[in-house]
Order: C-alpha cells, then structure tokens, then sequence
C-alpha cells in the first residue's frame, strides 16, 4: 500500500516520520546500540532516539564520521547522550572487541539495532575470508547480538522493561539465491551476482530474527526480535549499485519493482 501513503493499522503511512512515530515516547534511562549510525537510516535513528531521551551508542566503522554526526546531533538537541565506538561488522575480530569494551562499560543494553549493511558490492573478501557482503549485513550481527545477548537478558530482567532487537532487512531477500542461504558457496565467486548475494545476506537476518524470536519465546525471555524492510530511501548504500554492470538482466528487474529497496 506504500505507493499510496495509506495509513496501516498503526495509523502510520511510509510517509510517516520517525519523529512522528515515536511521539510522546519517552525513552529516559533507556540504552540502545546502533549500527551503521554515522548515516542514512543510521544516523536518522540515532537522531530520534537521543530525542527521545534514549542514550545512543553509535557503532561506526568510521569513527571521525561518527563524531561528526554526534556533534551536528548535539547542535540540534544539547542534551542528548550519545557515544561513538568503532565497529567493523566485516571483522569478527573488531565485533568482538567492540563486545568487549561494551561489556566492561557495565552498560544496560535495551535496544540493539542491527542496522548497518553494504548493497551489491563487486566480489571481496571479508578479513576473515568471507563474501563481504555476507559477513557484514548477517554474520558480523550474528555475532555481535550473540555476544551481547546476555547483557540484554540482565537488562530486561532488572528493569523489568522489554528489550528489543530489530534487524534491518530488506525486500531483497526475495532475490537471494534459489538455492536460499548457499553456506556450502558463500565464497564461490565464478557463482558470484552482486544482488543475489545481497539478497541472501538479507535472507540471513530474517531467519536470525525468527530464530530468536522463538527462542525468546519458549525461553519466556522478555526480549522481541524483529527483522524489517524499511522502505526506498535513498541512502548511500547504493554506492557500489550499478544499473548496466549486471551479470544479467535480473537488476534490471529488480529495479523496475524495488527502485530503492535496502
């Protein structure tokens, strides 16, 4: 219905701000992380959140980026909290270390936002050898909510306040590979397409978040998972997205229905 700003159940419509949705929230003493903060959806999230009074810890890969965000948002609301760490969801050495600072803040962690993501990039390998695109949209989230899985559990039972975790998928999912989720090819690149790829690294966060959805679930932990498509926006993940340079006609698909899908 979004083509024609219909309003949903919620009486939201895809034209609705995060400013509008999140009205009369307040997010006081709340703590939440959010990757890929330094931009795009990134940067809009952290904006509104440390709006609604919610400490904003923002995972970049890019620090001076980051700062600089946190400066302009600071300009704009005085008196946010916010806090810029180094995160690159490519390296599993870097999720982990940044897990571990995290931890030996002794911060509450009510919010995780799995946001961060990289779109139809040529084919690369991660530092860990693996598809880049698969190991920073799925496996570096994989990894850095299993990690601080605990310390939202310890947060949600002492504050006996609803942690959530929201992974940002996409509609491309509905492009990966027919195969699905190719664990046994991840790092063949003669099979390589830029957007198959991309969509079965979005395929990834939505079993993740259904898993740990049922998890939470039979573990009557108070902890949701939600994975989304949040819309076409124009952001820079488009950077390495290319109409012509296509090992076949399926961008051109793609693009004809998802213009700006991520």
């Amino acid at each position: 219905m979004w083509p024609f700003w219909w309003k949903g159940a919620s009486g939201f419509s895809a034209r609705s701000t995060a400013e509008e949705v999140t009205h009369g929230i307040d997010g006081t003493g709340l703590t939440a992380i959010v990757t890929g903060a330094s931009s795009g959806i990134g940067e809009e999230t952290t904006r509104v959140l440390a709006l609604r009074g919610v400490h904003v810890v923002m995972a970049v890969r890019n620090t001076d980026s980051g700062n600089q965000v946190r400066d302009k948002i600071l300009k704009e609301i005085p008196q946010a909290k916010i806090d810029v760490m180094k995160l690159d969801l490519s390296s599993m050495a870097s999720v982990r270390s940044f897990a571990s600072e995290y931890q030996s803040l002794d911060l509450p962690l009510n919010l995780l936002i799995n946001n961060a993501g990289i779109m139809a990039c040529p084919f690369l390998l991660s530092s860990d050898n693996i598809e880049l695109q698969f190991a920073t949209n799925h496996l570096g989230h994989f990894l850095l909510t299993n990690l601080l899985l605990e310390r939202m559990k310890k947060t949600a039972s002492e504050s006996n306040r609803e942690g959530r975790i929201v992974i940002v998928s996409s509609e491309g999912h509905r492009f990966a590979y027919r195969e699905g989720v190719q664990f046994d090819k991840i790092n063949d690149e003669a099979r390589y397409n830029t957007l198959q790829a991309y969509g079965q690294s979005k395929l990834g966060n939505i079993l993740h978040a259904t898993e740990l959805a049922r998890l939470f679930k039979e573990q009557g932990v108070n902890i949701t998972a939600n994975s989304l498509h949040p819309g076409s926006i124009m952001t820079n993940l488009l950077r390495y997205h290319s109409f012509i340079n296509s090992k076949s006609s399926f961008a051109l698909y793609i693009i004809s229905d998802f213009p700006l899908f991520i």
